[in-house]
Formats: structure tokens, C-alpha cells, sequence
């Protein structure tokens, strides 16, 4: 779960610029022609489903040389929809400046083999367009849109790992220079809850 609904989107207004699918083709040779193979990833976000305790860790001033960070706890639970085409998370974040209650929607694209990633707050809504990427053969995943921060055009990138399904590590990152150099601005460290 992220966007800014867990970083410096809740602290900065942002302008949401154009973001289209991703394609990230495995280029097979047969024959003299090239064919294009892609992995099915409709399953790449199972180890979210579950219940989970998160600490988060928030850089203050994104994109300022500050390295002034913040950090509070919260709670998630993720469920599956649409015959796993996508799922539902619900989150609680305790920040120090008061309760966030957010909801991140990922939908899986069968025919980009990409996800869609979308955020929204109570305050807020619904943010669109959406993160968009995918998960490589690793297990790490990858999301990316444009958007404007402080008034000028950003490249927001989303990073997921994860072991199993008992752990997950989140960060969010920000480019001003067209994704040759990124800023963490955002990172969430989660364990699956056990009970309560």
C-alpha cells in the first residue's frame, strides 16, 4: 500500500500528469523472427492477502536535500476481487499528526500483463491515473507515473519485494531528472499479523 496516501502526497497537493501501460516484453528469437513473451502475473500481489502490521518511515521535504524523516505504525488487511483479478487494501496509518484511513485498488490487466495501482483517502478520494507496472520473474515489482511536485513534472516509482508471504518492504521514490537519479521519500516495512 502506498502512494501518497502513505507519504508526501497527504502533506503536498499533487497534480496527477498522463501515465499509460508499461511494457516490459521478455524478446524471444525464433526462427530469424522475434516474438514477444510475457509472463502472467495476475498473481504477483498473492502475498499481500492477509492482515498486516506496518511501520513506515516519511521524508519530511521530498526533493530538497533534507533528510529529515518521520515514522509511525499502522495496520493493513488485503483481500482478493474479482476472481483474483485484482484486490483491496485497507489501511489504518497512526502518523503523529493524527489517524489516515486509506484504500489502495490494484487491478491486473490480462492482455499488458500489467497492474494498475490506485490510492485513496477519506480526505482525498480516488487518485488517477494510476501506478502502473509489474512484477519481474524475481519477485520484484516496479510501478511508475508522471506527476508534478512543487510545480514541476515529476517520475513517481513505486518498489515492492517480499519474502513469502510474512514479509514485504515497500518504497516509494521520486525522479526530477527524467528516472536517471531517484529520492526514497517513503518506505514501509510490514509483517503479517497473527491475530487481532
Amino acid at each position: 500500500m502506498a502512494r501518497f496516501t502513505f507519504g508526501a502526497a497527504l502533506l503536498c497537493a499533487l497534480a496527477f500528469g498522463p501515465a499509460g501501460s508499461l511494457a516490459h516484453p521478455a524478446l524471444v528469437a525464433v526462427n530469424g523472427p522475434v516474438a514477444t513473451t510475457q509472463r502472467d502475473g495476475q498473481h504477483d500481489f498473492d502475498f499481500l492477502l492477509g492482515s498486516w502490521k506496518s511501520h513506515y518511515k516519511v521524508l519530511r521535504h521530498p526533493l530538497s536535500g533534507s533528510h529529515d524523516w518521520y515514522e509511525f505504525d499502522g495496520t493493513n488487511v488485503v483481500r482478493p476481487l474479482l476472481h483474483d483479478q485484482g484486490n483491496i487494501e485497507e489501511g489504518y496509518l497512526y502518523r503523529p499528526a493524527g489517524r489516515i484511513d486509506a484504500l489502495t485498488l490494484r487491478m491486473y490487466n490480462p492482455a499488458t500483463h500489467d497492474w494498475s495501482l490506485y490510492w485513496a483517502t477519506v480526505k482525498s478520494g480516488l487518485s488517477i491515473p494510476p501506478q502502473v507496472g509489474r512484477f519481474n520473474a524475481a519477485g520484484v515489482g516496479d510501478f511508475y507515473d508522471n506527476e508534478t511536485y512543487a510545480g514541476k513534472p515529476i517520475v513517481v516509482r513505486y518498489h515492492w519485494t517480499h519474502t513469502g508471504r510474512t514479509v514485504w518492504h515497500f518504497e516509494q521514490s521520486f525522479s526530477a531528472d527524467g528516472r536517471k537519479t531517484w529520492e526514497t521519500n517513503w518506505i514501509s516495512d510490514s509483517v503479517a499479523r497473527t491475530s487481532g
